[in-house]
């Protein structure tokens, strides 16, 4: 009897231990995503040329919130 159990202590040891990562693991806070860094975007206000197939299309969705 007491030779199983000293026979299962080891076993038992690495259990627990790897329990606890894989418990660390899943409540840890996920990493930042790389694509987060320093950069952001500026917005240029009139950077973009409205050209006669976005005012129609614009129209049209106009018409069709007032319906």
């Amino acid at each position: 009897m007491i030779a199983v159990a000293v026979l299962l202590l080891p076993l038992l040891g690495l259990l627990l231990y790897g329990m606890d990562r894989i418990e660390d693991r899943l409540t840890a806070r996920p990493p930042e995503p790389r694509h987060t860094g320093g950069r952001r975007l500026r917005l240029i206000p009139g950077g973009r040329q409205h050209t006669p197939h976005h005012a129609a299309r614009r129209q049209h969705e106009q018409q069709t919130r007032a319906a």
